[in-house]
């Protein structure tokens, strides 16, 4: 018999077929397993069925039970299985379009090429492009769209120099070591004005420089990135810090040299806090601020005491001694969040930490106070959307007035003004200041050159004149154009230039011709750009509107060169260490332009 339960017949198993004594199979006979009562079998299981209802009904309702469920998971398999085979696969142009798609993400935002390999990446594309037998690209697939894609856009930046043909071109560079590989790299950016008075910037080159014969090689660099980009003889001026190596670097080159404005603040800044008579109590606040970033225990009571005391939440932070911005942003925080990181220190016994004095506290306040007009010029100065040439002197007149010593200056902040403005001098000394007076005169926001000294106002006018003696006019025509509001670029700040003014008159005596009209042109206000004005007015100025798109164009800083920095940071990582120098330089410029167009 127990042969017989080994044979499994109809019913799902209920019966089994007769197993004859030679081991054959007798499938006209059929045994019930339940009782063992032999039944004939001739391909209807109707009688079987009766069987079982009548005799064996526990056991009938249980296997009913069981039937149903295997047919619904047999039919929801089915489905599923009919619905994959009816899903529609994507098209092979689809295809390419995504896979475009994803090379764009990928060199946009600086991903690894290696996450198309990710799983969870392919079940999101299959599920986002309905076709479940969808497959991500491998990377040498991505690699050859990255290449393509940053050969497309090369040829259009190559295009927008050579169809629109700007006359004038200023690049700026500086120097980043990479802390994934330990090599340093060399940044280059172009800015123009196009035919339209729109301000570009973007990208031209990232390049691995060398060690040996610094000042040589960089000089060699910055040529080359020029002829490979056929503007050499277009190129107006060059920026860079104000380091010795750039500088001489530039010495050999043939091109205006702009020193970079952020990098003369921050040594400038730097300085002074460093003899200013604050480093104590600001390694007071290093440590407290070290203290609560080390323990998230410490930063989790900060945050509830926060609440408790209706601030909002936020992380006290440590500065970096080479970006005064963070010095500022760290004694910030902590005067706004004085009690609340107090109260947590308080009910801690186990912290050994030195909070500072109110005295302390009080030099602290008024640090602040020194350093956030230091703040505003230079992210005003910093901007890559806007004219910040002609902001310099305006700017750097207003700090020296904020810095002017009052009687009621405390003997550390006297030493701190008194050295600020010593040393801002000094810096300024090393820049290109005649640049920055004729870009001042030639934006109509500031064409009274009140931030400069009297003396000094006619002999930007002077210079002017003799430029328009021997200037070209522009190759491009212009039409005038409706006034467009300008993207907000925080213009409270520039309210604050207005102060730098030694007089409230202009110069008598106007000189003939263009000049003699643009100044007898009212100043527009410091909410205006000044590109706006140029183009409805380019037509009346045609030598003086030449001037002004090539003075114009140039940065203030070299802070788009430090955005590149930016990106390569996240390229180029101990991971990646194996990227060569071309794939760093495609790589970076790639995502530079992308991001821009977006």
């Amino acid at each position: 018999m127990e042969a017989h339960a080994k044979v499994t017949g109809p019913m799902n198993g209920r019966f089994t077929f007769l197993q004859r004594p030679d081991g054959t199979i007798d499938k006209n006979k059929v045994i019930c397993i339940i009782c063992k009562k032999e039944f004939a079998y001739h391909r209807s299981s109707s009688s079987l069925a009766y069987h079982v209802n009548a005799k064996h009904p526990d056991a009938s309702a249980a296997a009913a039970q069981i039937s149903v469920e295997h047919v619904s998971h047999s039919k929801a398999v089915r489905q599923i299985k009919l619905e994959e085979e009816d899903a529609p696969c994507m098209s092979l142009p689809a295809t390419h379009r995504l896979t475009d798609v994803l090379a764009k993400w990928i060199a946009m935002d600086c991903r690894p090429m290696n996450i198309v390999e990710d799983e969870g990446l392919t079940e999101v594309l299959q599920s986002a492009s309905n076709d479940p037998s969808y497959r991500s690209p491998c990377g040498a697939t991505v690699t050859n769209a990255i290449i393509d894609m940053y050969d497309v856009e090369r040829k259009n930046k190559l295009d927008v120099l050579l169809k629109d043909s700007p006359n004038f071109i200023a690049i700026t560079g500086d120097h980043w070591t990479s802390a994934g590989d330990d090599h340093s790299y060399l940044g280059v950016t172009a800015h123009f004005i196009d035919a339209e008075w729109n301000l570009n910037s973007f990208a031209l080159t990232v390049v691995r420089t060398e060690t040996g014969h610094f000042a040589d090689k960089c000089a060699e660099q910055f040529l080359g990135a020029a002829h490979d980009w056929g503007i050499a003889d277009r190129i107006s001026t060059i920026g860079t810090d104000s380091a010795a190596s750039p500088l001489a670097a530039m010495r050999a080159l043939p091109y205006e040299h702009i020193a970079c404005n952020a990098h003369i603040l921050q040594r400038t800044i730097t300085a002074c806090l460093d003899s200013g008579g604050f480093a104590g109590v600001l390694a007071k606040c290093r440590e407290i601020a070290g203290h609560f970033q080390q323990s998230p225990a410490s930063t989790a009571e900060l945050s509830w005491k926060q609440v408790d005391l209706g601030q909002m939440r936020e992380p006290l932070v440590q500065d970096v001694s080479t970006r005064w911005m963070s010095t500022l942003a760290m004694v910030s925080r902590l005067l706004r969040n004085r009690e609340a990181f107090q109260a947590t220190l308080d009910r801690q016994d186990h912290h050994r930490l030195v909070t500072p004095t109110e005295a302390e506290w009080g030099k602290l306040q008024r640090l602040e106070v020194l350093l956030e007009p230091c703040r505003f010029v230079t992210e005003l100065l910093g901007g890559e959307a806007y004219v910040s040439c002609s902001v310099v002197l305006p700017a750097f007149r207003h700090l020296n007035r904020v810095m002017d010593v009052t009687d009621e200056d405390p003997a550390y902040v006297v030493n701190f003004k008194n050295a600020f403005q010593r040393d801002l001098a000094a810096g300024q000394a090393v820049a290109n200041e005649a640049w920055f007076k004729v870009a001042t005169a030639l934006d109509p926001r500031f064409k009274h050159l009140k931030c400069l000294p009297r003396d000094q106002r006619e002999q930007v006018w002077t210079s002017l004149e003799n430029m328009l003696q021997a200037a070209v006019p522009r190759r491009d025509t212009f039409q005038p154009i409706s006034e467009d509001d300008e993207p907000d670029q925080k213009k409270q700040r520039r309210s604050a230039l207005l102060l730098g003014s030694d007089s409230d008159s202009e110069e008598e005596g106007m000189e003939s011709g263009e000049l003699q009209r643009y100044r007898a042109e009212p100043s527009i206000s410091l909410d205006d750009c000044p590109l706006r004005w140029w183009h409805a007015h380019s037509g009346a100025y045609e030598k003086l509107s030449a001037l002004a798109c090539k003075y114009l164009a140039t940065p203030a800083t070299s802070a788009p060169c430090d955005s590149l920095f930016s990106l390569a940071g996240h390229i180029v990582q101990k991971k990646r260490e194996a990227l060569l120098p071309e794939d760093v330089t495609k790589l970076v410029c790639l995502s530079d332009w992308l991001k821009k167009k977006t």
